[in-house]
């Protein structure tokens, strides 16, 4: 019986060794979670480079430090206080045209990237479903769109979620056929405004309970036609709550969903 290898020797560290990383959703906490397992874990990586749009009043270099600042980091920072310099903020906006990138970082993207993890998503139940397909089926399209151009890449990673496929009772490891063309939908979406959609959302939504797992459906669906030629993996993580062990047990950065029903409970 062979021995466990050591990390050091573990065929991921070697796979992410030397590697450039592009990650959407990164100052969201399944985002967060990533950038520091990926960091403590594969100490080898080259840069991780995370979308970031301004928001309220800070620009993304900001935003960035400011991630980095958390105290998710702290097991990272004791030992590397250095860790810093290898993520970089590359401003954008999912919702904006080829999400936003300047010429240099676009070119940037395409010459250096071996790896993307696209987790940015809107994740409100009750999003209006002309905002939900811009975000999360658009917001898809145009990264398949991206990582096409990619000269090295050797893995897209979309994070969907368990609920992708929630109108059926039982959900296989594949993607399922689904009644809507998503590319027609995303036009209706472009020439219908928010009100007309609404009138409408209810019966597009059949089965679904809302419009975060109907869109996340959609992009499956999409990405099983128009990303076949990509090293594609699509995860489906269930309700996400806080960390149980790693870096920091109980860690959590907002307290809606179940980690605010626990808390509450436990007070």
């Amino acid at each position: 019986m062979s021995a466990v290898k050591p990390i050091s020797e573990s065929n991921i560290v070697s796979f992410f060794h030397d590697k450039n990383i592009f990650l959407t959703g990164g100052t969201g906490f399944v985002g967060k979670c990533l950038i520091e397992k990926l960091l403590r874990s594969c100490p080898g990586i080259k840069g991780i480079y995370v979308l970031v749009r301004q928001q309220k009043g800070l620009t993304p270099a900001e935003r960035t430090e400011k991630l980095c600042a958390s105290r998710l980091f702290d097991t990272i920072r004791a030992t590397n206080s250095d860790f810093t310099k290898i993520i970089h903020p590359i401003e954008g906006d999912l919702r904006s045209p080829n999400f936003g990138l300047s010429t240099h970082d676009e070119e940037m993207l395409i010459e250096k990237c071996h790896i993307v993890f696209h987790s940015a998503a809107t994740v409100r139940f009750d999003e209006p479903l002309k905002t939900a397909l811009e975000i999360n089926l658009l917001g898809v399209k145009k990264m398949v769109h991206l990582c096409s151009k990619m000269r090295s890449l050797q893995s897209f990673v979309h994070v969907s979620t368990a609920y992708s496929n929630c109108n059926r009772q039982c959900i296989d490891e594949i993607i399922y056929d689904n009644p809507f063309e998503p590319e027609k939908l995303l036009s209706a979406a472009e020439w219908m405004d928010e009100d007309m959609l609404d009138l409408i959302t209810d019966r597009l939504l059949n089965k679904f309970p809302n419009t975060y797992a109907f869109t996340k459906g959609l992009a499956e669906t999409y990405l099983a036609s128009h990303a076949k030629h990509l090293p594609l993996a699509i995860i489906r993580p269930s309700i996400i709550g806080s960390t149980w062990r790693e870096p920091i047990p109980g860690f959590v950065d907002n307290y809606m969903g179940p980690s605010g029903v626990l808390a509450a409970v436990s007070c």
